[in-house]
């Protein structure tokens, strides 16, 4: 049986800065995915309960994975309504109008993430409405909108956070030479911030309480890059899922699976890689974070399908070994591809 719990990340006034693969460090993404917070977790775990603990908890995951998280996705706060973004599945909801949508099919690709209720709707519930696709064509055109879609916070993604460029000089350690740069940082409005989902797979009250104590660890020390600067740093708050929440993740109709998490497994099932799924691939790379060795080393590189992929069946994934060569003697490098799906239909 599965115990989920909904983890809230509150930046407060720190910035964050979270790098990727190919944007370089003058820009940033707004939020991080499940591979990176992921290891930025168990990171923090080995800190707190030591080498053989963390070697333990991994170990675990060769036969079923013992919890899971989804990447983190942004949330924003207005008085007495919470806006839970998730991202929009690669597959058009029921009722869309395929070939009919040239009115306002610009202002639907730029929608990346859709409120909770507006993803529920969509992906579990009626699906795509006329009063949706009028709404839209109101919003393409620049015209007043004031219908379910605007009251809902589909067109305010954008509005929870900024972004800013901090100039740095870096200075060589043999010739003194410097070197002018910027970097990249996101700022996240008054009630704004981070959410993720965690699956403990199974009840055990002991590994959850050390996981909640690695989280508060993390928000002390930061999550993502620039941490020497204070960005990064947090306030988590673990709760109980909604009843909305609740609903969402039991939906027993349920045509298909969307993805919330990056996702890997070797060798790729053929019920992943067929004519029903939909999904893209983005390479993971990056350096290693080691509490115990201290070094700094490229991790090798893996590709993985990406959050909103959608196929015909839900499959748990696996941690990618991504340990150099360097890393052989020391311990074991891992990156996750542990999947965190929602049930559709379509």
């Amino acid at each position: 049986m599965s115990n989920y719990k909904l983890v809230s990340l509150n930046f407060g006034q720190h910035s964050t800065h979270f790098g990727e693969v190919g944007i370089g460090v003058e820009e940033t993404s707004e939020r991080v995915r499940s591979d990176t917070l992921f290891s930025a977790l168990i990171i923090a775990y080995a800190r707190l309960f030591g080498k053989d603990a963390v070697e333990d908890l991994l170990k675990s995951f060769d036969s079923s994975p013992p919890f899971r998280v989804s990447s983190t996705f942004i949330y924003s706060e207005n008085g007495q309504k919470r806006i839970d973004y998730l991202p929009k599945p690669l597959k058009f909801p029921r009722g869309y109008p395929v070939g009919n949508d040239l009115e306002f099919t610009k202002t639907y690709k730029k929608i990346h993430y859709l409120p909770l209720d507006i993803w529920q709707r969509w992906y579990q519930g009626s699906g795509f409405t006329v009063t949706d696709r009028t709404e839209l064509i109101d919003y393409t055109n620049q015209a007043n909108s004031s219908g379910n879609l605007k009251n809902s916070g589909i067109f305010d993604y954008s509005q929870a956070y900024q972004i800013h460029k901090t100039p740095k000089v870096a200075i060589d350690r043999t010739t003194r030479a410097t070197n002018f740069y910027h970097t990249g940082f996101v700022q996240f409005n008054k009630s704004c911030g981070l959410y993720f989902l965690i699956d403990l797979v199974k009840v055990d009250k002991d590994l959850e309480n050390r996981l909640f104590a690695a989280l508060n660890l993390l928000g002390d020390e930061g999550l993502g890059g620039e941490r020497s600067s204070g960005a990064g740093q947090f306030k988590p708050t673990w709760s109980d899922l909604s009843d909305t929440w609740q609903n969402l993740l039991n939906c027993p109709q349920s045509t298909d699976y969307s993805l919330i998490s990056l996702l890997w497994e070797n060798p790729i099932s053929d019920t992943l890689h067929n004519d029903r799924a939909s999904y893209g691939i983005l390479e993971r790379g990056g350096w290693i974070s080691s509490p115990f060795s201290g070094r700094q080393l490229r991790r090798k590189k893996v590709r993985m399908f990406v959050e909103g992929s959608v196929f015909p069946v839900r499959t748990d994934g696996q941690l990618a070994d991504v340990t150099p060569y360097e890393f052989q003697k020391l311990h074991k490098v891992y990156r996750s591809g542990i999947g965190f799906s929602l049930p559709i239909i379509l």
